[in-house]
């Protein structure tokens, strides 16, 4: 990854890790929220904070990952902040991602994008594990990116939140949409990336 790309993707991701600790740590929960959304979040608290703090462990942990110094440097760093990557970040935050996606304002299209987005990066995270059990180095990267490229609809959910509000969209039609356009094109991004580049 070139160092300009991986700065960016270093600052939004740091940038949005931060935005939850303080809207969510702070902040009363649904604060600034749509009625219905914030109705939603203070009857699942528990669902809500554990997909929230849970996914604060990818977003920060997750551009050191792609360290190629830090892997060569310190591997046994890299080792475990994976681990908590994983084990706390991606199967707690995606199991209670999932369970949230079951209520997500915006009716069934909203609740399937959302549902589909956990699924995914569950089983992205789970593939890596596999891979790097099986000392399977370069399957493990390419899952990796995958489950990042999902990592980072964090972000992308946030992007696309105020260019609908600049461009006058309803918040009730555009919600459903971005519940897909926050992971689709970050997932496809990350497969062009795979691809082996031509000779």
């Amino acid at each position: 990854m070139r160092l300009t790309s991986h700065l960016a993707l270093m600052l939004l991701s740091l940038g949005v890790a931060g935005y939850a600790l303080v809207v969510y740590g702070l902040l009363p929960l649904g604060i600034g929220l749509h009625p219905d959304m914030r109705a939603t979040f203070e009857a699942q608290r528990i669902g809500i904070y554990a997909h929230v703090f849970a996914a604060v462990f990818t977003l920060v942990l997750g551009p050191f990952q792609f360290s190629t110094r830090l892997r060569a440097a310190r591997p046994h760093l890299h080792r475990w902040m994976g681990r908590l990557y994983l084990g706390i970040g991606v199967l707690v935050g995606g199991l209670a991602g999932l369970y949230m996606a079951f209520f997500a304002f915006g009716g069934p299209v909203a609740r399937l994008g959302f549902g589909l987005l956990a699924l995914g990066w569950l089983y992205t995270g789970l593939r890596a594990y596999l891979a790097i059990r099986a000392r399977q180095v370069v399957e493990h990267r390419r899952w990796m990116v995958r489950n990042y490229a999902l990592t980072f609809a964090a972000v992308t959910l946030r992007l696309w939140l105020p260019a609908s509000f600049a461009a006058g969209l309803p918040f009730e039609l555009a919600y459903p949409v971005i519940a897909w356009l926050c992971w689709v094109p970050n997932l496809l991004v990350a497969e062009r990336m795979l691809q082996p580049r031509p000779a």
